[in-house]
């Protein structure tokens, strides 16, 4: 009995002296200007407060040093105002818009929103660092698990080509490469954001039992965003990561290129008959070998064979009022100066690059002097002769030949292994700050094929890659798109038509009535798309390839070209609203009608701004195959069906009818249209018809007011392309419209720039079955509006 007693005292005493130690580790934390630090658990916690919704956790092995310098945050902890209170375990700091519980036994972090309702939460010892060794670096694999609610929506993650909207219940290697663009992000339905900020390559898994990110690296380090709606997470997503620039009104304009234009003379003959042929054209792209041979891959310089005078071919394309684009790469091959130079200063990363069998090798470029001897390179043999945009190929890069020990090369931020998915961010952040360094008189337009959290403040705009001709590529382009725009980067496009079309050759190639089927319902996609580009190889992809006028594919084809320039208009002030205000240009369904439960995983239409539904063709109607012989038939309609969003009634862009929203309807659809549905109380203005962005001022605009609700929309306009906006050279108008007074109001002009129209014309139109239908403009309009700056209201 005796010895019971002392057992049951000797196990009293033992509890209350862990009460004390672990009531004195409860109180073991400490206040910092912009939140709390503490030890638990053999680890460093810090929580910071980047703003009162953006929250930054930051764990490391207790003790272990190491240096964490973003390079895709750029936004550093603003003061934030919060109180702190501990009940137990539990230290709980609250801003004026989130709540974050930090447990300081477990290390679990918990985030919840004003009402104390759960938003997010680690697991409870959720945290894990399994040493490894990185070449001759003591390391970690990292790996931090958290707890969804099993019936929220998840999406993000970059842009990778498996065909779904969510992007939940998978587990998926999030490594850059062609194809799929991998960012450690997510959205969630219920308003936040997650942000894993790390290089390496992450595996992503979604289970019933966890949602977890796992990664090389020596911290645990990730960013909480709440917006309270699924923008309000892109648009912290930007403060975090920065804003994106204006790209120049010609950006928007119809882009054309193909695998490649083999000398000056044939790239010029693109332009000039685009001119004659009277079809919309701002852009024309030369694609890789104008250097020469491979040795020579990438000089930086032309091959005076086939480019004797590049500086003349610019002119040219200037004088023909359009743009010119021309490849780099971020590798060298043998011959060249460049990697000469780079091997002598150790600035190669020494494992093979495109092209295979030519021993080029990609450079450092997270090496900041080596981004100056890029430059130094590309403005001499290439910008210096009036190039206007870049299309940075292989931007991940590309890696052939892949040995274990390639991972293992150095860079100038440790292992390539620990870096590189920032291969592509730090390669096009050199091209736009030197350019932006260079003048300022050209705003920097870069096309790349890969990209990283963070890209958009670097005038990128990033397709989906070497994708395959074919119609299941196609329907993957569309989430694709779209998770992309979710993660925060809003410039995106795709080659028109897939890139590889080798499959379409043995029945004719461009005369093959299948190719040509699917390269216009491609073609009008890319239409509502930021960038509105062909390209692909094996089948040539200029519009006089596809017949002449009076040939379907050929008038389609035209028809959605013209389409694009009369919403420039619209979609330069959109592009605005991108940069001033975090908006997108194509939205997921869930972004616009999160109050609709059944647009949650439609992953074949998206909003265009804020007023286009637009609805993709995917499937073949009108061609295909009978006894192994390729036929076309026209007799019949094919239709396709549409889910108008609940939330708004609806206008079908091509025909006036009215719909109601929260309802499928089958639209029909012939060759020449897409589905394509306008909201009600938009106000759109209607540009003039031109061949190109430039050639006409919008001195005389219609505006088409879709009525139903009240509306507004801003008319942004500026000097088209230079930095001057930046320093407040540009002009707004508000346009407004009162559903009950039925009252058009012209706001004041607010700010000024040089051309500026002083006076003006807007052509109002009331859009019913009769008026403002389909491509045309119309003279049949309800009040015609004379306009010097000052408001002006009139009523229909």
């Amino acid at each position: 009995m005796k010895n019971a007693f002392l057992s049951r005292n000797h196990q009293y005493i033992l509890l209350l002296v862990l009460f004390y130690f672990s009531s004195l580790a409860a109180q073991n934390y400490q206040k910092t200007a912009v939140g709390v630090k503490t030890k638990l658990q053999s680890m460093d916690v810090e929580v910071q407060f980047y703003s009162p919704s953006i929250v930054r956790v930051l764990k490391s092995p207790e003790g272990v040093a190491f240096k964490k310098e973003s390079l895709s945050v750029n936004k550093k902890p603003q003061e934030t105002k919060f109180t702190i209170q501990q009940k137990g375990d539990i230290v709980s700091m609250k801003t004026d818009k989130i709540e974050v519980e930090l447990n300081l036994l477990t290390g679990k972090v918990s985030y919840l929103d004003l009402n104390g309702k759960s938003l997010f939460t680690e697991k409870d010892y959720g945290t894990q660092f399994t040493p490894i060794m990185d070449v001759k670096k003591n390391s970690f694999t990292v790996r931090q698990a958290f707890k969804l609610d099993q019936v929220e929506a998840i999406y993000g993650l970059g842009q990778l080509q498996n065909g779904k909207l969510q992007q939940r219940n998978q587990q998926v290697v999030l490594k850059n490469g062609n194809m799929n663009v991998s960012f450690p992000y997510f959205l969630s339905s219920k308003g936040y954001g997650v942000f894993w900020d790390n290089y390496a390559a992450t595996t992503f898994t979604d289970n019933i039992q966890e949602t977890s990110m796992e990664s090389l690296g020596d911290c645990s380090d990730y960013y909480f965003m709440y917006g309270g709606s699924a923008n309000g997470v892109v648009t912290q997503m930007r403060d975090l990561t920065g804003q994106a620039p204006m790209f120049p009104l010609w950006s928007y304009g119809y882009w054309q290129s193909k695998e490649r234009y083999k000398n000056q003379q044939e790239l010029m003959d693109v332009v000039a008959k685009y001119r004659e042929l009277k079809v919309p054209l701002d852009g024309i792209i030369q694609d890789w070998q104008y250097w020469g041979k491979d040795s020579l891959w990438n000089q930086m310089g032309w091959d005076s064979a086939t480019f004797p005078n590049p500086k003349g071919m610019a002119d040219f394309v200037h004088k023909n009022n359009a743009h010119l684009m021309v490849v780099a790469w971020p590798g060298f091959g043998p011959e060249t100066k460049q990697f000469n130079e780079f091997k002598d200063k150790k600035m190669l990363i020494d494992f093979d690059t495109w092209p295979p069998k030519s021993g080029a090798k990609p450079y450092d470029p997270y090496n900041p002097a080596a981004r100056d001897i890029y430059w130094n390179y590309l403005n001499k043999g290439v910008f210096s002769i009036g190039v206007d945009a870049w299309w940075l190929d292989s931007s991940e890069p590309d890696h052939i030949n892949v040995k274990d020990a390639d991972f293992n090369q150095p860079t100038y931020l440790g292992s390539y292994r620990s870096v590189l998915n920032a291969f592509p961010l730090t390669h096009v952040s050199g091209v736009y700050d030197h350019q932006r360094a260079t003048t300022s008189d050209k705003r920097v337009f870069i096309l790349t094929r890969s990209a990283f959290v963070g890209q958009q403040r670097y005038g990128a705009n990033t397709w989906s890659g070497d994708i395959q001709s074919t119609w299941e590529s196609l329907g993957k382009q569309i989430p694709a798109a779209l998770n992309f725009s979710l993660s925060g980067v809003p410039y995106w496009n795709a080659d028109i038509g897939g890139f590889f079309a080798g499959r379409w050759k043995k029945d004719g190639g461009e005369n093959n009535p299948e190719f040509r089927e699917l390269y216009v319902r491609w073609l009008q996609f890319g239409t509502f798309t930021p960038m509105m580009r062909s390209h692909g190889t094996d089948i040539p992809r200029e519009i006089y390839n596809f017949g002449k006028k009076g040939v379907w594919s050929y008038d389609a084809i035209e028809k959605n070209i013209n389409l694009r320039y009369s919403l420039l208009p619209y979609l330069y002030s959109t592009a605005w609203e991108v940069t001033s205000q975090s908006a997108s240009i194509m939205y997921a369904l869930p972004l616009i009608f999160e109050n609709d439960p059944k647009v949650r995983d439609i992953n074949d239409e998206f909003m265009f701004g804020r007023s286009f539904l637009v609805a993709p063709i995917v499937k073949p109607m009108y061609t295909g195959k009978k006894e192994d012989k390729v036929f076309e038939d026209f007799s019949k309609t094919g239709s396709r069906e549409v889910y108008l969003p609940e939330g708004a009634n609806w206008f079908d862009f091509w025909t006036g009818e009215k719909l109601n929203g929260g309802q499928s309807v089958t639209k029909e659809t012939p060759i020449n249209i897409i589905p394509l549905y306008v909201k009600q109380g938009t106000i759109l203005p209607w540009g003039p018809k031109v061949q190109y962005a430039e050639e006409k001022k919008w001195d005389t605009l219609e505006i088409r007011i879709y009525p139903g609700a009240d509306g507004k929309f801003t008319l942004y306009e500026d000097e088209n392309d230079n930095y001057n906006y930046e320093k407040g050279a540009f002009s707004t108008i508000k346009l407004e419209w009162n559903e009950q007074t039925k009252t058009v109001t012209i706001g004041k002009r607010k700010g000024s720039f040089n051309g500026m129209i002083k006076n003006r014309t807007f052509n109002i139109v009331l859009v019913d079955k009769e008026k403002g239908i389909g491509v045309s403009s119309t003279s049949n309009f309800n009040k015609t509006i004379t306009y010097n700056g000052k408001a002006k209201s009139v009523k229909l």
